[in-house]
């Protein structure tokens, strides 16, 4: 038998209707490309978003396509990520900050038609222009008078080809497990694999996300997503702003420290996300100018570790509540948020700190463990080490093409590639990814915990630790470090800090001073070139 509720489908677009319906004046303000300030509103959003699907639609863009987004977090990549969405077409997001290549390799890989493109990343459009036989047309996101002359071909100003369109557009219908979204891994190992999201994922998601256990938002907050667009749906701030009613403010191409704490101030954000690097520059800039947060309450960090010291700078200095939180592209990404349970809700300063460190637990609809390397599950006592292996409606159960098939266990379960422990209160602590961690004499030591130390020093701006070769213990951890300007510690300093802090066999064997660390494309430390710099 069957209930007698409205098979109502969950449809991305209906969560710009529900924006633009009950919350039409709520507004997005954005850093524009060209420089100025840009304020709309869910209802023009909205409204524009229609003409974007009417304009596709005249282009032959429908059920199924794939149109390419290479943009910064503005009101034009918003309002065409849900123009597409209405049309049952899919918006592939295109992280920048990869190489030439593979940005080359997976807008071939996932056949785009289009390429919706940010003046700043035309240089790079016109580098692989003839790389790209499947883009039939490329869309600037700016206005006329701002369109550089170009080389390329088939070229059209954003607000040129939207004024061929009126909003007198019905969304299409379909099946809520229509592909909505194509997000590649940054593809450390190997080609990059496409995540593909359905409308379903995207909609579960975005409410799991806004629960009050996850990021807690609602109507009443200003929410600015620094992380990127083109990273895993911004951490579904996209959806879950318009699914709530809550304005957003889009920093667009500036994300240094000083322009964030402009758009922080200046659109009275209380809500916003990011990986560390960012925290870490705003923290610098604020210490430096003195300046403070004044309508701010909750930061939501992840992308990485957090370390200690910036929730400690955050919640002491300037009364911000940190949410530690950890996901992949994989995931949607949203798998776990660390927030205060009963069972940790009397802990002092100190306690709350030591539990922020952990990355947090799941929302309903996520569900985790970890296991050893032969796939038995691990105890859940916060000391065991094991692969986290994650399911649910909203984490991939394959990559786009078949690609990672090997990723999957029987029971359907992600294995991510990350080590954990979770303790008999739900958390789980990232520490750290299988490839990354150091085995010492059949021990595994974590680089995570090493480096979260390491950053509390106060003279050390930037950290790493890797496993190098020993005759005797087959690894030993290796710290590398970047120190802030104007200090020198030496290496006894540093290790004298880690005294009675960790085990005395996790002690790093030796120091090595920097100027600068590598990074990915998406800002994570690049282990693999560090391995190979330091193998001897």
């Amino acid at each position: 038998m069957r209930g007698t509720m409205q098979d109502w489908p969950l449809l991305c677009p209906k969560i710009l209707d529900h924006a633009a319906r009950l919350h039409p004046h709520r507004t997005i303000l954005s850093r524009s490309v060209e420089g100025p300030l840009h304020t709309t509103t869910w209802a023009e959003v909205h409204s524009r978003a229609r003409r974007v699907a009417k304009r596709l639609a005249r282009d032959r863009i429908g059920f199924g396509d794939r149109v390419a987004t290479l943009a910064w977090n503005t009101w034009r990549h918003l309002e065409v990520w849900y123009g597409l969405l209405g049309l049952g077409a899919i918006y592939h997001t295109v992280n920048p900050r990869l190489f030439h290549e593979q940005i080359a390799w997976i807008i071939n890989d996932a056949e785009d038609r289009l390429l919706f493109v940010d003046l700043t990343f035309l240089p790079i459009v016109e580098i692989l222009a003839d790389k790209l036989p499947t883009i039939e047309r490329i869309v600037v996101l700016t206005d006329g008078a701002h369109l550089p002359e170009t080389r390329l071909t088939n070229v059209v100003a954003y607000e040129d080809w939207l004024a061929e369109a009126d909003d007198d557009f019905a969304w299409a219908t379909f099946d809520e497990t229509t592909a909505a979204g194509l997000c590649y891994t940054s593809g450390t190992t190997g080609h990059p694999k496409g995540v593909l999201y359905s409308h379903r994922s995207n909609v579960l998601h975005a409410w799991q996300a806004a629960t009050v256990d996850m990021f807690g938002c609602s109507s009443r907050d200003v929410v600015m997503p620094v992380v990127p667009m083109f990273h895993a749906n911004c951490w579904s701030l996209a959806f879950t702003a318009p699914l709530v009613g809550a304005a957003l403010v889009m920093p667009g191409a500036k994300l240094d420290g000083a322009s964030i704490h402009e758009m922080l101030e200046v659109g009275r954000v209380t809500l916003t996300a990011a990986v560390p690097t960012v925290w870490l520059m705003l923290l610098r800039h604020m210490e430096a100018k003195g300046l403070g947060l004044s309508h701010l309450k909750r930061v939501v960090i992840g992308g990485a570790a957090c370390p200690r010291a910036i929730t400690e700078a955050f919640e002491t200095t300037y009364d911000v509540r940190v949410a530690h939180a950890w996901g992949m592209t994989e995931t949607s990404p949203l798998g776990t948020v660390c927030g205060p349970k009963p069972e940790t809700a009397d802990l002092d300063l100190a306690g709350r700190l030591d539990l922020q460190i952990k990355q947090g637990v799941p929302p309903f609809g996520v569900e985790m463990k970890i296991t050893d390397d032969e796939g038995r599950e691990r105890p859940r006592d916060g000391r065991a080490f094991g692969r986290l292996k994650v399911r649910g409606p909203a984490v991939t159960g394959a990559y786009f093409k078949g690609a990672g098939a090997e990723c999957f266990d029987a029971d359907g379960f992600f294995d991510t590639g990350d080590v954990a422990t979770i303790d008999a209160n739900g958390y789980m602590q990232i520490t750290d990814r299988a490839k990354d961690v150091v085995k010492s004499g059949g021990e595994w030591i974590s680089t995570i915990d090493l480096e979260n130390l390491a950053i509390a020093h106060p003279d050390v701006q930037e950290a790493a630790v890797i496993g190098v070769p020993h005759p005797k213990w087959d690894e030993r951890p290796l710290l590398i470090v970047v120190v802030k300007d104007g200090r020198s510690p030496t290496k006894d300093d540093i290790l004298g800090f880690f005294e009675g802090k960790i085990a005395k066999w996790w002690m790093p064997d030796d120091v090595v001073f920097v100027d600068e660390i590598p990074h990915t494309a998406t800002g994570k430390i690049q282990k693999t070139v560090l391995r190979e710099r330091y193998a001897k």
